[in-house]
Order: structure tokens, then sequence, then C-alpha cells
């Protein structure tokens, strides 16, 4: 994966890393913030571990219902946390994304937790695997809509470590 082909959001959160680790790691606290804002999160599954997997769904308002799939390659608590992200079907196996079939299948993403005076700073970086170069342009194109989406889905993480 090039740079160019690279997404990076950066958010700094008021919670020791620890807590920030957890919150990622435990389906009760997944099931409070992780997803778009405005669409409800189903959990079928987490086994947080090397090869295991975080299976789930996400209900929109209208009953439209999305799969979405980790499939974990490192952790090393609780600094980085390394999965790769897909689409899913409800079986949880990897498919196109609803919205677009040039949608890379695969992005490897890498997690990062640092912490400095008991704020964390969360540092997503991520990238299609095995993309063809219609994928990498399509990707590239979705940048912004992916800043929008990580944003919110991150106000949602900070709103909910008040909270724990």
């Amino acid at each position: 994966m090039t740079e160019a082909n690279e997404f990076v959001y950066t958010r700094v959160l008021d919670a020791p890393r620890e807590l920030v680790f957890k919150v990622w790691s435990e389906v009760e606290h997944l099931k409070n913030w992780w997803g778009p804002i405005g669409l409800e999160l189903g959990i079928a599954k987490l086994d947080f571990r090397p090869g295991g997997i975080f299976h789930y769904n996400m209900r929109s308002p209208e009953g439209d219902v999305m799969w979405g799939r980790f499939v974990y390659r490192e952790i090393v608590a609780p600094e980085k946390i390394v999965f790769i992200n897909s689409f899913s079907n409800e079986e949880g196996d990897a498919v196109r994304a609803l919205f677009s079939a040039e949608f890379p299948i695969e992005i490897l993403n890498t997690v990062t937790f640092t912490e400095n005076e008991g704020k964390t700073t969360l540092t997503l970086r991520g990238g299609p695997l095995n993309a063809t170069e219609e994928e990498l342009i399509f990707y590239r194109g979705m940048f912004e809509s992916m800043e929008q989406g990580f944003g919110g889905t991150f106000d949602q993480l900070a709103e909910y470590l008040t909270k724990v």
C-alpha cells in the first residue's frame, strides 16, 4: 500500500489509553459507539484475538441493513489493533459494498493508541488489499466521505468515553 492509497484519521480523546483500547475490544462497549451516526449496531460475533472476527450489522431508521466484519491480524494491548475490514453478508463472508462495485473488498486498517498526559491519540490508517487500479482510484475518491464518516463514529466514541 502506498501513502497515496492510505486514508489516515487522527483523533485526540480525553481518556486514558487503556480505556480507549478496552472500548475497541469488548462487545458491551463497541455496541455503544461503532458505526455511522444514525445507524443502530447489531453484533453477531466478537472474537477479539489475532485470527478472530468482529461481525456486525448496521440498521438504518428505514430498516435497511448492511453487514460488516473485521478479521483481526495483530493485537498489541493497549497500543495497536490491525484488522481487515470488509462489508459482509449475514454469514460473515466478505462481499462487495452495496453502494459500489468499485469499492475494494478488503481494507487493511491499523489503529494505534498513544497516551500523553491522560489523553489518547487514536490514529487509524487504512488502505486497500489486493485492489485493482479502478478500486484504488475509487477508494482515494472516498477520502472526504470517509473523513466525515469516521468523524461521526469517533464523535460517538468521544461521547461514550465520558460515560464509562
